[in-house]
């Protein structure tokens, strides 16, 4: 199998995993319906993903280093597979906590094995370019799940079964035989199986950033949604989930130009002032302003931030890009969960408005003190720019 056919299919494998992470996303409005869920369980179930996902990144961020990266994405595969089934057969509250516990599982084996993986099947010499094809892979998969979801209800009407679904039925498998049939890249190593993720000097600024920009993109995925469905937009969720990832990705060829360093502080810069346009969206029930918003702060969090931030951990550990690459994701599903699940609380005991207004305040105010922390100890000589 020559290498273009090989990192095609590679790349198709790390779509599809991310497909299935937002593909249930539209509908979350409708199992909180069903379980007569309010807006904190909602977020609890959007969230469970990283309880999933954190142990994996945290013990077995190594795994392919041991194993070969084929299995951990094929497994990754079915894991997002047997997810949305169970969601297919049981649409609920309950069922979208135990999904998205296996959707975030699934994620960590992938993305961890399909970062050195892209890097090993390219060269050392195009470590960049295999970053950027994982970064955009990813991107379009995250975005794209919730996106096809929303187009199948459009045209189908009211369903828990949405075409988007059935699409994943028949790729997932596919995709997973696929993938077994990759050939070798680099070499198994006689590791431990549990093996702790690697946080590669001078990676700091970059894992805060990521942090801080995948907090907006999970608020604008688990909370935006409720708010839409209040206003009658509730069909407009994918397009908002999809806005919030996919202009990341146009925006990948520009921070590969501009540099590592340039890209994120652009980012830190563009990731609060895109949330202030997604609350005055919320504040003025403005859809105009809750898109542009978005859009804004998807171009720093899947365009600057996480391109810059993939690959400077990737080049920062050559000799261990799996485990580095959970490093990596440890820093952005702690963003990514954690204020989701606090908002969230905040949303049902105030309103969602002011939960939004004290998230933004927490935003501006973690870019700004990171920010100047790392040009200030960037000038002191202590952490090198790159």
């Amino acid at each position: 199998m020559t290498t273009p056919i090989s990192s095609a299919l590679l790349a198709a494998a790390l779509f599809t995993v991310t497909y299935a992470v937002n593909l249930q996303a539209p509908l979350y409005s409708v199992y909180a319906a069903h379980s007569g869920a309010g807006a904190a369980a909602v977020t609890l179930a959007f969230a469970a993903y990283a309880a999933g996902l954190v142990p994996v990144l945290l013990l077995l961020g190594g795994l392919s280093d041991r194993t070969g990266r084929r299995l951990p994405i094929a497994a990754a595969l079915l894991l997002g597979l047997a997810a949305t089934a169970l969601l297919a057969a049981a649409p609920s509250w309950p069922a979208l906590v135990a999904a998205r516990v296996m959707l975030g599982a699934g994620t960590g084996l992938a993305t961890t094995a399909g970062t050195a993986f892209m890097a090993e099947l390219l060269g050392e010499a195009k470590s960049r370019q295999a970053a950027l094809l994982v970064a955009s892979a990813t991107s379009l998969g995250f975005g794209g799940g919730a996106l096809a979801t929303g187009v199948s209800l459009d045209w189908q009407g009211p369903t828990t079964l949405p075409a988007s679904f059935i699409a994943l039925f028949v790729l997932a498998p596919v995709l997973a035989a696929a993938a077994l049939a990759l050939p070798r890249a680099g070499t198994r190593r006689a590791a431990p199986l549990l093996r702790l993720p690697v946080f590669p000097a001078g990676t700091w600024p970059y894992g805060t950033a990521l942090a801080l920009a995948w907090s907006a993109t999970g608020m604008t995925i688990a909370v935006l949604p409720l708010q839409l469905e209040a206003q009658g937009l509730g069909a407009r969720t994918g397009l908002v989930i999809f806005l919030a990832i996919f202009t990341g990705f146009l925006c990948q060829p520009l921070a590969r130009a501009l540099g590592n360093r340039a890209a994120l502080l652009l980012g830190y810069a563009l990731v609060p002032l895109g949330f202030l346009l997604v609350l005055g969206g919320v504040w003025s029930q403005s859809l105009l302003l809750i898109l542009s918003g978005t859009a804004l702060t998807s171009a720093a969090s899947y365009g600057f931030v996480y391109l810059s931030a993939l690959s400077e951990f990737s080049q920062r550990a050559p000799g261990s890009r799996a485990r580095a690459a959970a490093g990596l994701f440890v820093y952005a599903y702690a963003g990514f969960s954690l204020p989701v699940i606090l908002s969230g609380a905040l949303a049902d005991w105030l309103g969602l408005l002011p939960a939004l207004a004290v998230f933004q305040a927490f935003l501006l105010a973690g870019s700004a003190l990171a920010a100047a922390l790392w040009r200030l100890r960037a000038r002191s000589g202590q952490t090198a720019p790159a």
